[in-house]
């Protein structure tokens, strides 16, 4: 059994607003604790969203939500907007970015994960990630702008912008995939009457043999059928080699002109300087049952930048949101028994996994729960009704119903606004 040693009036830090740090604070509010959230951004982002802000169908600000606004009526929780880039457990303080500190009494981690590039300097400076609502806001105002330099392109530049690759066909991947097919049937011919979008090209690559590759053989071979049936090139078995904003190489010697790559290919935990490199295992702070970290008594790490081994899950946890959720829950909790001194109560965290789903367009989405397992029409009603149910507030629930079933009987959708263009990723000039 393990003294978690909270006390009355301890000041309880939690670095990130993600799907973990947000529920800790949650749940700690209305205790005796003195809870301080920080993040570099002044709103918690629901991720598995940003897809449908890329794809023009839902404003950032229906899946936004400040955190100042969520705690505003709370008496113990308070937030400060930050850039976290060091830790010193010996003084109990973090530095930020602005060489102002933040002190202590015990620490959350909760950092979440960054795009993983594998160390390829020239596919970080020309692909674009999507981690951030911004990331999502620039994918969509550059997919836009596309057309827009299409028109006036040369005749030999015409199909570079005419040519998206997604790199990574897990549910980031598939879900972008099939909204930009939407886009491709459904609207953008309605707009740009002296565009040929049968030359609009979406190739999906994957280096595995499927899509979703996590998910069962049903849910693969029905992901694929429907990408393939929206028009969408599904290439398995390839990676990307290079890309150096004009034109993608292939693993397998193949060339492909394009302007915009989106690389979904992998995470990597978000650590922060000052703690022991042998206390990190595969950029993940290896923590106990608890989600102490090794070595401490005072700091915790949660989510996706957490390595926890478990009975039922040896090499650790997968970073989804619903571990991130259910850490901090069950965290919360014990440090309300541990204020209380119910130490005997301490419950050691393990996963029970509730199943995966992703959505591919209108009436075509894969669902496994771990009983029973969807797809089709009756697969993609589940994933709205349970992606609606995690959103916030009422407001935006109410928002992104009337999006969705405005684009549902439509078929269209109003928000191609072209607001920033990010021209670091623009490789050419003007013609």
């Amino acid at each position: 059994m393990s003294n978690l040693g909270f006390k009355k009036g301890d000041k309880v830090v939690i670095i990130g607003g993600g799907f973990a740090g947000l529920q800790l604070a949650k749940t700690l509010m209305k205790s005796d604790l003195e809870v301080i959230l920080v993040d570099k951004q002044n709103h918690h982002q629901f991720q598995p969203l940003f897809y449908q802000v890329a794809s023009g169908r839902l404003e950032p600000s229906s899946i936004s939500f400040p955190f100042r606004k969520i705690f505003q009526k709370s008496k113990n929780v308070d937030f400060r907007m930050a850039d976290i880039i060091s830790i010193n457990p010996g003084e109990k303080k973090l530095m930020t970015a602005y060489d102002r500190t933040v002190s202590y009494d015990h620490l959350i981690i909760a950092t979440g994960c960054r795009t993983n590039f594998f160390g390829n300097d020239e596919m970080s400076e020309n692909a674009f990630s999507m981690k951030t609502t911004q990331d999502a806001i620039n994918i969509r105002n550059k997919i836009l702008f596309s057309f827009e330099k299409e028109i006036f392109a040369h005749t030999v530049d015409k199909q570079a912008w005419m040519n998206i690759v997604i790199v990574g066909a897990g549910p980031t991947g598939v879900e972008l995939s099939g909204a930009f097919a939407e886009l491709k049937r459904d609207v953008l011919p309605k707009d740009y009457h002296n565009i040929d979008f049968s030359k609009f090209n979406i190739i999906l690559l994957e280096g595995s043999k499927y899509t979703l590759n996590n998910m069962s053989e049903e849910s693969k071979i029905a992901s694929r059928k429907y990408l393939e049936d929206m028009s969408v090139i599904v290439k398995t078995e390839t990676m990307l080699d290079s890309y150096d904003g004009n034109v993608a190489v292939l693993n397998t010697g193949e060339s492909i002109p394009t302007k915009n790559v989106i690389w979904a290919a992998g995470v990597t935990g978000n650590i922060i300087e000052g703690l022991n490199p042998n206390d990190i295992f595969r950029n993940r702070y290896i923590v106990d049952r608890y989600n102490r970290l090794k070595g401490f008594e005072n700091i915790y790490a949660l989510g996706d930048v957490a390595y926890m081994e478990t009975p039922k899950y040896p090499k650790g946890h997968p970073q989804v949101a619903n571990v991130a959720i259910n850490q901090a829950k069950n965290l919360g909790q014990n440090m309300l028994k541990s204020l209380k001194k119910e130490d005997a109560a301490l419950v050691e965290y393990e996963y029970n996994d509730l199943g995966m789903m992703a959505t591919i367009g209108k009436h075509k989405a894969v669902v496994e729960f771990p009983f029973l397992k969807f797809k089709g029409p009756v697969a993609w009603y589940i994933w709205m009704f349970l992606h609606l149910m995690l959103i916030l507030s009422v407001r935006n629930k109410l928002i992104i119903f009337f999006n969705w079933a405005w684009s549902y009987l439509t078929r269209d959708t109003s928000l191609r606004l072209i607001t920033m263009i990010n021209y670091k990723k623009e490789k050419v000039t003007d013609n």
